[in-house]
């Protein structure tokens, strides 16, 4: 199949093959994909499909740049959620609720994202696809209806990729890298509910336990070092592609705490002139919590109001995160030292999921101790690259 380019424009020529003919774990149904587009379904989709397997409940991603924005499972919305996604009122299947999770976790890198489903796209996920921004989407099907809906989607250009959930990926992959063929056994290891049987302090709820194999499993499939926030189902803070741990962490952290930020009640209460579309709405309201606003953007935003602007104070929003609770973290190797412990349980973090194996396992247990927060040793380590 040839594709549209390479990882850039100037790399005219890309192409995608089944390793062996007539195997090809997807099939285009629709649009043009790039190499990074293709990148992106083929992680996000073994993502959401392992992800079903792991909770048992229909499983979304937003990919950007071969690592998830979000991700998440269909569990339902509280009232304040529903307002921030902006679908209060709609009636969501599990599909559509668990892409709305996913994409609202980190709407702002979810801008022209990579969609997947665990389950066939029907009416309503379109629907809701067709009125964000979004490359394409990869699922193991499609409503016929549904289909048509996201055919018109980009003028025509909106890329439907459908996958084989019978589909077996070879025990070894390849890839080539300046010259070099670098060879290796597939991570075949399928994250289940066995990687939470080493609970070293703490006890495991059962809404702690499918929020752990989520994040797992979207760890899986994250660019290394990875660290994620998962909370009700899905992930809301994803700290990716970082040298350091606690950089993982410090980052998904801050990605949490903005997310809990758009439920705080002045978020929810600004109020926009009728014309301002929905990406705009959700722009600048992840533009008022940052707070940051250059002297164009404050003047925009102002404009775009249809009351006067109230800043969002810094204690303000120090005293709404204090609330934060119940969050769980996940570690896609072994934590090093106890500073990610200290930054993870200003988020609200009570469970922790990670490989153990650190010479300091003993100080990241013991603060866990100090603190409250369960400690798991998964025994797993899942670097991706």
């Amino acid at each position: 199949m040839q594709l549209k380019y390479g990882c850039n424009p100037h790399q005219s020529f890309a192409s995608a093959e089944p390793l062996v003919e007539g195997t090809a774990p997807i099939t285009l149904l629709n649009g043009n994909p790039s190499y990074i587009n293709f990148l992106d379904a083929l992680n996000a989709w073994q993502l959401v499909h392992e992800a079903r397997a792991a909770t048992g409940l229909a499983a979304a991603a937003s990919f950007k740049h071969v690592s998830p924005a979000g991700a998440a499972v269909a569990h339902p919305l509280s009232e304040a959620l529903a307002r921030a996604y902006e679908v209060k009122g709609k009636e969501l299947t599990p599909a559509a609720l668990a892409y709305v999770r996913a994409r609202g976790a980190d709407p702002k890198c979810s801008f022209g994202d990579f969609a997947a489903l665990s389950d066939p796209v029907d009416i309503e996920t379109a629907k809701f696809l067709k009125g964000v921004v979004s490359d394409g989407i990869v699922a193991p099907g499609f409503e016929p209806e549904a289909l048509e809906i996201l055919k018109s989607k980009k003028n025509g250009g909106f890329i439907v990729i459908q996958a084989d959930p019978a589909y077996v990926a070879p025990v070894r992959e390849e890839r080539e890298l300046f010259g070099m063929k670098l060879v290796q056994d597939r991570n075949a290891h399928v994250v289940g509910a066995a990687e939470l049987d080493g609970v070293v302090c703490g006890e495991l709820t059962e809404d702690a336990r499918r929020d752990l194999l989520l994040g797992l499993v979207v760890l899986k499939y994250t660019q290394s070092n990875s660290v994620g926030y998962a909370l009700d189902g899905q992930m809301i803070g994803i700290g990716a592609g970082q040298q350091s741990r606690v950089d993982c962490t410090k980052l998904a952290g801050s990605k949490a705490d903005l997310w809990y930020l758009g439920t705080h009640p002045k978020v929810l209460g600004l109020s926009f002139k009728k014309g301002v579309k929905r990406q705009e709405r959700i722009n600048w309201r992840v533009r008022y919590i940052e707070g940051d606003l250059t002297s164009f953007e404050e003047e925009a935003l102002r404009e775009a109001l249809d009351h006067p602007l109230e800043p969002l104070s810094s204690d303000e929003q120090k005293e709404w995160i204090a609330t934060l609770d119940g969050v769980c973290l996940a570690s896609d190797g072994f934590i090093p030292f106890r500073d990610n412990i200290d930054h993870a349980q200003k988020h609200g973090v009570r469970f922790i999921a990670q490989p153990g194996g650190s010479t300091r396992d003993g100080d990241i247990e013991a603060a866990c101790r100090e603190y409250g927060i369960t400690l798991v040793h998964t025994k797993l380590r899942l670097f991706h690259h």
